[in-house]
């Protein structure tokens, strides 16, 4: 039987006892509480192992480390003397701390308000007065008397209680999910720990305050919130952390141990007899954490940081992202009301993409409305599309987006500011460590270790699959404003100059990779040989991956005056043009080339320039009439100079776009004139430009119903590439492929589908493992047409489906026409290929 606990001399908190003597205050300096909890830490037991010691139940432990019971019966005082194994004069100590408890006259109580009784053989620990612990919440463990300690009922009354609570807490209903999941599953010899980490203003202790709140039932033995101030300058240290976190547990003063091993293991010791959550506000880094955390028992911690605090093992995490923009909106529903939300519903919209969809932001935007209920949405809007006002109109009071992220720039060592000031130079939405290098004048290296430092702090965000990195886009502009600050105009430029003359320098040697006949001069363009792409995968990987920077890059050249630089880099891109035509950048790439041209007063590459942008206009743009206009241009500047190579490309360039608006019979003279003109020429690119006009000459004299005339031409192109062309092997096979694309057509115009189908399948093919997305998809909507004539219904609708799906990606004129397949397949339909 447990020993007694005096509680006929005891009061309660629902007795009208100090009200300061609950749970979270704990006992005063001096107490006899006090005293049991500091004999008790000395000893280095937990409440568990001196139960089993002393004979005293872990509840009425509990009860007098709290000061719920005061003045136990000298019996019980002496079994926990005997627990503790103190000497005479201790044991001494302890009675007389115990007296005091028992001096204070016996209230008269009635015999019908006596403690209540749960049966025979009820321990007297648990005759006082105090209310039994509620149930636990659904689906969590059945608390042992070992793991509650304290009645749910009792008032917690410390320090550190939880913030308030967001009334209109929006969305991240997958993690408050997962921490309840947490905390039903509670393990005592593993207590859980969650970290919530992401780029300042996501609500990440919006998140944890909610969560808290929502999981105070699993936690009657109190809920604490301590800010560990980590954007700080001086952040709480965890010795000042520890001596807080005790203090609220109720350990006097002169117990709290000095050292901070000592303080840990006190709370440690402390923790494991209760079922308490703590909530770890703006931690800094893993060592300020470390000793905070319990060892065993029945708590949960929540810790959030701005960074990514890697270092903390065997955690959960959760790491914020952007609100969605349906979550953006419903925030600001919740904060405005739905009915002036649904008045300017777009500009709510437009107001959740302006915020980024971070938190922060949208609650500022809210907020200023809400404190404003005759603006309009619009109005804010407006003033927030203006980049150069948006983090000005994203304030309301004490709560400014701009302050939320100077407080992580300025913990920032000198060489990480520079870094992200110089990221807002980078184009695009995505950029590498190469890049950031050379924008902040580091080596690469660095400049990757760098950036990791950023992402590890919140600023910047990392590609999942590659070594990139993003901007949200506030804190690009913050980094912006900063960069306008500290970097003067000069330093700005030479960044800027120093970026474009490598780029530029990667993206012509990398892209002559490409051209069969300057293959060779690779090898003196790239700036650094050492880490050039060799292949022509690596070369093509690095110009896609880069294109925004070295579009950029081009930009500056042309500005600046480089003009041989934009001509160089733009001539060395031909050929690549030709596997991503679906680009419509080429367009402007070629167009600054023949500014270029014209600025250096160079004929002859103005006429190669015209001609390239005749060709984006038509196959990038599919702007016809913009594509004869240049082609007549080029046409000018190429008999000007009498060069016969440049002619027949022009004649070619405008027959197609004449065929294109619909001028048949002058599309054909330019075709044949096209063809006669580079005929005459001997060299081999030339023979590659005839075969380029003859191919689309078949074309259209298939579509003006000559498809016998059309494959005799096309059979003719396939005899020339299988004979093979000096110089141009990888040329050629193209060249081939786009002649069996051609042939597999006129088959099919010719009612002979069946022969159409492997010409066609040799073609896509090989435009698939050449990765050219432009070529690829329209040659596999004419197989899938070809299939359907087939009455082959289940392949060639899936067929049909992926090249509509992928023409319409590209918004390429064809994806009509592969919806208008589709749609006659699915009413089982079958027509003749066209």
């Amino acid at each position: 039987m447990a020993a007694d606990t005096g509680t006929t001399d005891t009061e309660g908190l629902g007795d009208g006892g100090d009200p300061d003597a609950g749970v979270g205050s704990g006992p005063a300096t001096g107490t006899f509480a006090g005293l049991l909890l500091e004999l008790r830490a000395r000893a280095g037991l937990s409440q568990e192992e001196l139960a089993h010691a002393s004979g005293v139940s872990v509840r009425a432990l509990a009860d007098l480390e709290r000061a719920r019971t005061r003045g136990p019966q000298r019996r019980t005082v002496q079994a926990l003397a005997d627990g503790l194994g103190l000497d005479p004069a201790g044991a001494a100590a302890l009675e007389a701390a115990a007296r005091p408890g028992r001096s204070r006259p016996r209230p008269r109580t009635h015999p019908a308000q006596s403690a209540p009784t749960t049966g025979p053989g009820t321990p007297l620990d648990d005759a006082s007065g105090a209310t039994p612990p509620p149930p636990p919440p659904p689906h969590s463990p059945s608390p042992t008397s070992a793991s509650v300690t304290a009645p749910a009922s009792a008032p917690v009354h410390h320090p550190l209680a939880l913030p308030r609570d967001l009334g209109d807490f929006t969305a991240r209903g997958p993690a408050l999910d997962a921490l309840r999941v947490l905390a039903e599953g509670l393990d005592p010899a593993r207590p859980p720990v969650s970290v919530m980490t992401g780029q300042p203003g996501l609500g990440k202790t919006s998140l944890a305050v909610h969560a808290a709140h929502r999981l105070a039932p699993y936690f009657p033995d109190g809920q604490y919130a301590l800010d560990l101030r980590g954007m700080d300058p001086e952040p709480v240290t965890p010795r000042e952390a520890l001596g807080r976190l005790l203090r609220a547990l109720g350990v006097p003063d002169r117990s709290v141990p000095a050292g901070t091993p000592d303080r840990a293991g006190l709370l440690r010791s402390v923790l494991a007899d209760r079922r308490v959550l703590l909530l770890l506000d703006n931690a800094v880094h893993e060592e300020q954490v470390h000793p905070l955390l319990p060892g065993t028992g029945h708590s949960l911690t929540l810790v959030t940081s701005r960074h990514s605090l890697a270092g903390l093992s065997a955690v959960h995490r959760t790491h914020l992202a952007p609100l969605r923009r349906e979550e953006a909106v419903e925030l600001l529903t919740r904060i405005l009301g739905p009915e002036r939300v649904r008045a300017e519903a777009q500009a709510a919209r437009d107001l959740a993409d302006l915020c980024g969809c971070l938190p922060l932001a949208v609650r500022i935007a809210g907020q200023r409305l809400a404190a404003r209920p005759g603006e309009r949405l619009g109005k804010l809007a407006a003033r927030l599309a203006a980049e150069g006002q948006r983090l000005d109109g994203l304030q309301a009071g004490g709560l400014k987006v701009r302050a939320a992220f100077a407080l992580s720039y300025e913990r920032l060592k000198p060489e990480s500011r520079r870094l992200l000031r110089r990221a807002a130079l980078a184009a695009g939405p995505g950029f590498g460590p190469e890049t950031l290098g050379l924008l902040a004048d580091l080596p690469k290296a660095a400049a990757a270790a760098g950036a990791e430092e950023l992402v590890d702090a919140g600023l910047l965000q990392p590609d999942p699959a590659a070594e990139r990195y993003r901007f949200h886009d506030l804190l690009r502009l913050f980094a912006a404003e900063r960069l306008a600050a500290e970097d003067g105009a000069g330093r700005r430029a030479a960044a800027l100059d120093r970026t474009a003359d490598w780029l530029l320098g990667r993206a012509t040697a990398a892209a002559l990779r490409f051209d069969a006949d300057r293959h060779e001069e690779t090898s003196g363009t790239d700036p650094d040989p050492a880490t050039a792409p060799v292949e022509r995968a690596a070369a093509r990987a690095w110009l896609e991956a880069e294109r925004d920077q070295w579009l950029a890059a081009l930009r500056r050249a042309a500005a600046t005056g480089r003009h041989r630089q934009v001509i160089d880099t733009a001539r060395a891109m031909h050929w690549f043009s030709d596997l991503t035509q679906h680009w419509e950048e080429w367009a402007e790439v070629f167009r600054l080339a023949v500014e270029s041209a014209r600025a250096l007063g160079s004929r002859p590459d103005e006429a190669v320039q015209l001609n390239f942008l005749a060709w984006a206009h038509s196959l990038c743009l599919h702007d016809h009439a913009g594509a004869l206009a240049v082609a007549d241009e080029a046409l000018a500047v190429a008999r000007e100079l009498g060069d016969g190579l440049q002619t027949g490309w022009a004649l070619g360039y405008g027959a197609a776009a004449l065929h294109r608006i619909g001028r048949t019979e002058e599309s054909l003279a330019r075709f044949r004139e096209a063809a006669a003109r580079l005929r005459a020429e001997s060299c081999g690119q030339a023979r590659l430009a005839e075969l380029t006009v003859l191919n689309a000459m078949g074309h259209n004299l298939r579509q003006y119903g000559h498809a016998e005339e059309a494959l005799a031409i096309h059979r003719r192109i396939e005899a020339v590439c299988l004979a093979g062309i000096p110089g141009q092997p990888d040329l050629v096979e193209m060249y081939l492929a786009s002649a069996r694309q051609q042939i597999g057509n006129d088959l099919a115009a010719l009612g002979r589908p069946a022969e159409a189908e492997a010409p066609l399948r040799q073609a896509l093919a090989y435009f698939e493992s050449a990765r050219m997305t432009a070529w690829t998809e329209p040659a596999r909507l004419d197989l899938g047409i070809v299939l359907r004539t087939l009455a082959r219904g289940p392949e060639a609708r899936r067929v049909l489906a992926t090249a509509q799906a992928a023409l319409a990606a590209m918004n390429s004129p064809r994806q009509a026409e592969a919806a208008a397949e589709l749609g006659f397949l699915e009413e089982g339909g079958h027509r003749p290929a066209s």
